[in-house]
């Protein structure tokens, strides 16, 4: 069996992070990635563009993190935001940041991101195996040893084990799992008595009832408030952007709160996921808009009209949701119609009937429970040698760099430990 100080399963944000990091403090490291290169994943992010942290401060990224930010506060004294974007600034990755404190690379390709973290690890001397999974941890006197696994090449299979000083899992989640998240690490890990939390994808689109979705396919709406009724209770609410599918809706502020709806969904929960149109105007305004619109244009008819309220392709599903006559003019439209669509604007309900599986999430919510790991080691408190790093923990954020910080931070602290 070949010997190495370190070995990482995973080469992911997480993995490649915590190679490049334990080869810089002088161990021998090997990652095994099951994939044909590393980082798929990670080169895909933000529509391609990798959204690696965020500028919050300390409270309010702990604050963020579900189901216990708490357990990062070690990792992030280690590692944070500005520790992260001077790290990439010197592997050569320029960073810039954007509305809401989000932090991506300069030249917005998360692929280049991915080829300088490769590149920094192979620099420091870190090996990187690809089309290698690893299916078992090799066990002695209670401490992990090493692994052992099926390296895949030109067709043929071959068992190959490697033993280490330690082990850090960073295989990541379930979702989009055709980049190699598979849930392998929740095995792994339950094969040493790891409790596994409850997984489901998170950031994900959601399925809504009939057909009004589909007639707006295409549809981005801006500026938009989108508040989540769960068994008539408000739940949540986001404000931003929202797109319409020929299944739903998704965008933003739909992955943003599409985690407390997943789980409502799951016990059978009825969830109504309400969209103002008009988020910048309160009742009282908006109704003075609609008056001063009534009048001003009173011999035009009620169709014209809400071209200068609606986005084209809204107009018919207006019509239909508030049964006010198209032809009617301006000048006719009575009070009562006008406080229908007042409520209309304010409240375009859909009902959420489901969730986009995996491979469409962006996160996985759940994982291996963060009580049984050291929060200032990363080490596993039920068999030494062996730590974690990354989505394959149970923590999650809401879109706008959080997940990423997270994945980096803890690599960095498991990486630092010897």
């Amino acid at each position: 069996m070949l010997k190495y100080d370190t070995i990482i399963v995973g080469g992911g944000a997480a993995g490649l992070m915590a190679a490049g990091r334990s080869a810089e403090s002088g161990a021998k490291v090997l990652v095994l990635e099951r994939m044909n290169r590393p980082g798929r994943k990670l080169g895909i992010t933000g529509k391609g563009r990798c959204n690696i942290t965020n500028t919050a401060p300390l409270a309010e990224f702990i604050r963020q993190v579900q189901p216990n930010g708490r357990f990062l506060r070690s990792s992030f004294s280690n590692f944070f935001s500005d520790e992260l974007i001077q790290f990439f600034n010197n592997i050569g990755v320029k960073t810039v940041i954007e509305r809401g404190g989000r932090v991506f690379p300069e030249g917005g390709k998360a692929v280049e991101l991915v080829k300088s973290m490769t590149n920094w690890c192979k620099n420091k001397g870190v090996t990187i195996k690809t089309n290698f999974r690893v299916n078992k941890l090799i066990i002695e006197d209670d401490c992990v040893i090493g692994v052992s696994g099926l390296l895949e090449e030109k067709g043929k299979k071959e068992l190959i084990s490697f033993t280490a000083n330690k082990v850090i899992i960073a295989t990541g989640g379930v979702s989009y799992p055709a980049t190699g998240s598979t849930g392998d690490g929740y095995e792994l890990a339950k094969s040493v008595g790891h409790k596994i939390n409850p997984v489901w994808p998170s950031l994900v689109p959601l399925e809504t009832e009939g057909t009004i979705a589909r007639q707006l396919k295409g549809l981005e709406l801006k500026n938009i408030k989108g508040t989540v009724w769960i068994d008539s209770k408000k739940a949540g609410e986001d404000f931003g952007e929202l797109s319409f599918t020929d299944f739903g809706i998704t965008g933003p502020i739909v992955l943003s709160l599409s985690r407390l709806i997943v789980s409502a969904l799951k016990e059978n929960k009825e969830i109504i996921f309400s969209i103002d149109l008009k988020s910048a105007l309160d009742d009282k305004k908006l109704d003075n808009r609609l008056l001063r619109d009534f009048n001003e244009k009173g011999k035009e008819t009620f169709r014209n009209i809400l071209s200068g309220l609606l986005p084209r392709v809204l107009i018919p599903v207006c019509i239909q949701s508030t049964k006010i006559d198209s032809d009617k003019l301006g000048h006719q439209i009575t009070s009562n119609e006008r406080k229908e669509l007042r409520k209309w604007l304010k409240n375009f309900n859909f009902k959420v009937t489901g969730h986009r599986p995996f491979k469409e999430a962006i996160i996985t919510v759940g994982g291996i429970d963060t009580n049984e790991v050291n929060q200032k080691t990363m080490e596993s408190k039920l068999m030494k040698g062996l730590y974690f790093a990354g989505e394959i923990l149970d923590l999650d954020a809401p879109t706008g760099g959080y997940n990423l910080q997270i994945a980096f931070s803890t690599a960095w602290t498991a990486a630092q430990n010897k």
